[in-house]
């Protein structure tokens, strides 16, 4: 008995079947993202916008929340989001927009401003 020309044939099948597997989930995931596509505003900048957060426990953190004309300080936990304060004084706002404009932008950030070149770009017609 030779079992070496089923094994290899099993073995293709199954390689041919995990292919088209893998192929049909990526196709829908490619659908999804770009049909499915949700901009937050017209101008694609968010109104709302989390600055900075800092972990003080486990399942406890305070952030920075960026909200038109103010900044929220907000102290998060496992089950409640309690404001913390309001920063509306002009020259703090001021202070923490230079202070965000030095911060290293996020690997999404990176990794939208790489992939925006292979886009192809859109005619406005």
């Amino acid at each position: 008995m030779n079992m070496a020309p089923d094994a290899i044939s099993t073995t293709l099948q199954m390689l041919t079947a995990l292919a088209i597997v893998l192929g049909g989930l990526f196709v829908v995931f490619y659908l999804v993202k770009r049909f499915l596509k949700r901009e937050v505003s017209a101008s694609g900048n968010p109104l709302i916008r989390v600055i900075s957060s800092q972990y003080i426990g486990i399942k406890k953190h305070i952030a920075l929340v960026e909200v038109p004309g103010a900044v929220l300080v907000l102290g998060v936990s496992n089950d409640t989001i309690a404001l913390l304060t309001k920063i509306e004084d002009p020259g703090v706002l001021d202070g923490i927009k230079q202070e965000t404009s030095r911060i290293t932008p996020s690997f999404s950030d990176h990794l939208q401003r790489l992939t925006t070149r292979f886009k192809p770009a859109k005619n406005n017609k």
